[in-house]
């Protein structure tokens, strides 16, 4: 019988993690170990998530959240969340990704030992008056009589520059907004990460990180929020979570054939500094960037050549061959490599 691949959830300090995820009676998750580290992992058959339709890819989101998420309501309460859609075919490679973010996995944990998640979502109460307070703004009113006191009747192209003007103001009024919601909220924040809005009715959709102990702070900070604006936006708070928009852990084979490749591109030597990647980039895609006055411009060559630079950076960055770097970390072994770094 093949062996099942293993989908990894995410990082956990391992003290009693075994004895932890026993206790819960999910057979379906269980911890493999390197030192002090566990990745939770079940068994799934192997997939690749760049080949997922948007179907299994939001059933997969939901699964791999709320198995964290009950993880950390049962205890596990510190957890690096691994990328979604993570999976490798045997324990020795979970290993392997274990051993080669080691330092950077450890640092994390350590980071985010005190520190949570809060997603909130702020939406208009009543959308249809927020429109109709932009309609009665001095430009889209002039621009309306302007229109009506053509000869011509009104066009529908006439419509649509009404149309757009106003998303124009809504757009500018919802940002004011945000930033005086963001503003607030910064005060007792570590970090914030915006997200991309929903609609035109969504003012913000952001992640805050903060610190544990601030959950109450955070409730009275809406409240005044809220009172400040006279009850006219409706916040949605989620959490507390896991820390996925700011710390979620990314493993990246990359191949030494596709390595070695590079280099040639690059005509780098076998030992190599950031300095001399970056040297060897700019003196290639001069030649060959395809606005050259040269007569050499060549754009499939110039986005080999563009593709080779940053494979190489990435690698150099993984290996350490550049200064000090604790963002990344990786065996330098035979084979393959697995890059383990912090999504960006």
């Amino acid at each position: 019988m093949p062996t099942k691949a293993k989908y990894i959830y995410g990082i956990v300090p391992n003290q009693f993690i075994t004895e932890r995820l026993k206790s819960l009676g999910n057979r379906a998750i269980y911890a493999i170990s390197f030192q002090s580290l566990s990745a939770i992992v079940s068994d799934q058959d192997n997939l690749d998530i760049d080949f997922t339709n948007s179907e299994l890819l939001g059933h997969l989101l939901v699964h791999h959240q709320k198995t964290i998420e009950y993880l950390v309501e049962n205890g596990v309460s510190t957890i690096v969340p691994m990328r979604i859609g993570t999976v490798v075919g045997s324990t020795e490679e979970v290993i392997q990704i274990l051993s080669n973010g080691y330092d950077l996995m450890l640092d994390i944990l350590k980071k985010v030992e005190d520190l949570t998640e809060i997603d909130i979502a702020v939406t208009w109460a009543d959308f249809s008056s927020v429109i109709g307070e932009i309609a009665g703004h001095p430009e889209i009113i002039a621009m309306k009589n302007e229109i009506l006191n053509n000869p011509e009747s009104p066009s529908a192209a006439n419509q649509v520059m009404i149309g757009m003007l106003v998303q124009e103001k809504l757009r500018e009024k919802n940002k004011q907004v945000e930033l005086r919601i963001l503003d607030a909220l910064s005060n007792f924040s570590e970090e914030i990460k915006k997200h991309e809005t929903m609609n035109d009715q969504m003012v913000t959709n952001s992640a805050i990180l903060i610190r544990k102990n601030k959950d109450l702070v955070l409730e009275q900070m809406i409240d005044l929020l809220d009172e400040e604006f006279s009850g006219n936006l409706k916040f949605k708070l989620v959490g507390p979570l896991p820390c996925y928009s700011f710390f979620t852990i990314e493993a990246k084979e990359i191949h030494k054939n596709g390595i070695e490749q590079a280099q040639r591109v690059l005509g780098l030597d076998v030992e190599f500094s950031q300095d001399e990647i970056k040297k060897a980039y700019l003196i290639k895609s001069k030649i060959f960037h395809p606005d050259t006055q040269s007569g050499t411009g060549n754009e499939e060559e110039f986005n080999k050549i563009s593709k080779a630079y940053h494979l190489m950076i990435e690698y150099a960055t993984a290996t350490k061959h550049l200064l000090e770097d604790k963002s990344t970390s990786m065996n330098k072994g035979s084979g393959n490599l697995i890059l383990v770094k912090i999504r960006e």
